[in-house]
Parts: C-alpha cells; structure tokens; sequence
C-alpha cells in the first residue's frame, strides 16, 4: 500500500489527533479583525471570534498565504508515495488555487480535490477518503470515489447577519441587503460550490421548517444528516430532536461552525447538511 499524505485546510473541521494519526497536514485559513490577523483554530477559539464580533464593526477571513503551501510541499514530496490536497470550496476561497499552485511551484505531484463545500460534508470526504487509503487505493482511486459525494451533497444556511454574508463578497445582490432591512430570513444553499439565495422567508420559525422539509425529500437516501450552529446550541438542539422524533432511524450530528463561518455569516447561523446515497 502506497503513503499518501493529506494536505487540507482549516474548513474541514477534522480532529486534530485523528489528523496526526492519518497524516492529514491542516493549513489554517486566517481571520482578520481590524490589523488582527489570527490563524483559525490555532491563534483564537470560537469564543473569542464572536467576542471580537462583538467590539470590531469589520471582520474577514482569507485563504492561507501560498507560502505556507510552498514550505509544506517541501517538506513532504520525499516522504510520501503520493498526496492529495482537498479543500474547501474553490468558488468561495481561493484556498485550493493556493495549494495547487504552491504544488507546482515545489514542483510537487499532487491530486487535487474541489470539496465544493466546508464543514461537515468536506469532513465526511476526508474521512470516507481516509478508509479507502486504508483498503489500499492510491490517491487517483480515491479521488474518484470522493466526486460522488461531492455530487451528492446538500447544504443549506440560515444565515444570522446578512450584512456580514454581503460585505464578504461570498453572496451578492441588493436582494441581501433588502431582506435585512425587512428582516427576512433566507436560506441559502451550496450550488456546485456556489452560494446562492434559496428562498426568502418571513420568520425564522417558517425557515428552520423550510429545512427541515428540504431534508425529507431525500430522508429515504440518507443514513446521517449534520444540524450545524454558529454559537447557537438551543436552535441545532431544537431541530435535531424535530428531525429524531420524525425519522427515529437516521443519525444526526450536532457540530459547531467553524469560527470563520461566524464571521462570514453571523453568529447565531443554522445549516443542514447530508449527502445522498452514502
């Protein structure tokens, strides 16, 4: 069986002892409050983003610069049969375009994967490409079993602070900024990697069922499904045991956003997510 090294980055929510015992190598994206620059989940925990949330007006985060790429690539090209670098989604962060060309640049052979997405989907990629490494596919094999699931993923959002989504660039249109002013909720969700308005609903409450509606339509397809929160336990408690009480034999996960999404997003942010047919 081939050694196959994982470079990815900060999005993928992997534990950090499960990383170091499968040779999983996390770059971490960078938060930015004012001239504070903080590597994510390194330099701050989720805590003291949303404190800081709370004292700076602006807030930002950006891919992992390439250099960071460069020196690792050095230093794993002769320790490893072969590497796979899998990253957040590519239309949101220009992290994966970093860490292929930082590759290229240490003249590193690399198989690179577009997650299209971040948290638990990317995670479950990770992990499902993690068991086929251990069955003996090389990186190519396992790249081909991952897209699949990258087909098959749903992921939807509430986000808490519209002007936040707007200001980072990852959602556009006056439709972000009028709905804020009229206290609409929306719901977004990940198209090919994209970010893109769902639907604008009234209340919160009508939201939340939105998603949970969205989730039946292939409640048959699924085994697990993952209540995401940003700071917001009550509201991920609360949908998970609607779900459980509906569909007592699917599994569901509760799992706290990353600190970047917190700021993408607002705290207080609701995602869904689950992939078909896995």
């Amino acid at each position: 069986m081939k050694s196959i090294a994982w470079v990815t980055d900060s999005t993928c929510t992997i534990d950090p002892d499960f990383a170091k015992e499968n040779h999983i190598y996390i770059v971490p994206l960078r938060l930015i409050f004012g001239n504070e620059t903080y590597k994510e989940t390194i330099d701050i925990t989720s805590e003291e983003v949303y404190e800081k949330l709370k004292i700076f007006e602006k807030a930002g985060s950006s891919q992992p610069p390439i250099g960071e790429f460069i020196e690792l690539y050095e230093y794993l090209k002769d320790k490893y049969d072969e590497i796979i670098a899998i990253h957040c989604s590519s239309a949101l962060s220009g992290t994966f375009h970093n860490s292929i060309q930082a590759a290229e640049i240490a003249e590193t052979s690399v198989v690179g994967i577009d997650s299209q997405a971040g948290a638990f989907p990317f995670r479950e990629m990770i992990m499902h490409g993690i068991k086929l490494q251990h069955e003996g596919l090389s990186a190519q094999e396992i790249k081909e079993s991952i897209q699949p699931m990258i087909d098959n993923t749903k992921f939807f959002l509430i986000p808490a602070n519209l002007q936040q989504l707007h200001r980072s660039g990852r959602a556009s249109g006056t439709q972000l900024l009028i709905s804020n002013l009229l206290k609409i909720n929306l719901i977004i969700r990940f198209d090919e990697g994209k970010v893109l308005v769902d639907e604008k609903i009234r209340t919160f409450k009508k939201a939340k069922q939105r998603l949970i509606e969205h989730l039946k339509t292939d409640i048959e397809k699924i085994k697990t499904v993952c209540v995401m929160h940003a700071n917001n336990i009550t509201v991920a408690q609360e949908i998970k045991q609607e779900i459980a009480t509906d569909h007592p034999n699917i599994k569901i996960e509760i799992m706290t956003f990353i600190p970047v999404v917190g700021i993408l997003a607002g705290e207080g942010t609701i995602g869904l997510s689950w992939i078909k047919n896995y």
